[in-house]
């Protein structure tokens, strides 16, 4: 049986263009995609790397729902026979499936993602407690790799396009549990305001899809926290 899969093409003001794809065992939607530019469509514009789940470069729009393709089986979301693929939403469009991701992390910037430690190299190693409350806040929310699917998902970046968002806000939460960073302060002066952590409806979108099983949620949950503790003591 074959797959009738409709893809995003052009720039923002694009139009779906439709496609008959044969539909193969194990076949997942990047496959499919690829199939499309190798033997269709060699116009077709997307992104994609490891193709194992690692980088999070095949991210797109599967039925309306942000997923990584390379691990999205086409069994699972078109027992239809169907399929609508589609850029990011949130992101500007380049061409076609392709997304520009320069504000994405202009925003991480914004929420002071970066770590900035107190030693140099010729010191000896920071050590860090492994089973500290800090350490084991910052597990929760380290292994992000900057996907975009929280991003997209989130509904408050599509009503208030400067809302810092859930992965830079995810970000500034493990650093302020780096008990090694020394700009604590800078940085929740950044996420505390209006488009920080508490523009946050908590609507939880960005946990649910989430493909590292990460908790963006409850990382700015806990920037309210620490903001609200910090405003109270006159500290922002």
């Amino acid at each position: 049986m074959d797959l009738e899969v409709k893809v995003w093409r052009g720039g923002e003001q694009g139009a779906f263009a439709t496609y008959q794809v044969r539909r193969e065992e194990s076949q997942t939607v990047l496959d499919v995609v690829v199939y499309i530019q190798r033997h269709l469509d060699p116009s077709l514009s997307y992104r994609y790397a490891c193709r194992v789940g690692m980088c999070g470069s095949c991210a797109m729009s599967v039925n309306g729902v942000a997923r990584w393709t390379c691990r999205t089986h086409v069994s699972k979301v078109a027992a239809g026979g169907s399929l609508e693929i589609a850029p990011l939403p949130n992101f500007p469009v380049i061409k076609d499936l392709a997304i520009d991701m320069r504000g994405f992390f202009d925003k991480w910037a914004r929420a002071r993602g970066q770590f900035q430690g107190a030693t140099t190299r010729h010191d000896d190693f920071a050590r860090v407690e492994p089973g500290s409350k800090e350490r084991r806040a910052a597990d929760a929310g380290v292994e992000c790799i900057g996907c975009g699917i929280c991003h997209a998902s989130c509904d408050v970046v599509s009503w208030r396009p400067g809302f810092l968002g859930p992965a830079a806000l995810n970000r500034a939460w493990t650093l302020v549990n780096d008990v090694r960073d020394t700009q604590q302060a800078a940085r929740l002066r950044a996420v505390a305001g209006i488009a920080g952590c508490h523009a946050c409806h908590t609507q939880g979108s960005c946990t649910e899809r989430c493909p590292k099983q990460l908790a963006p949620t409850t990382a700015i949950a806990g920037l309210k926290r620490l903001a609200a503790r910090a405003a109270v003591r006159g500290k922002l």
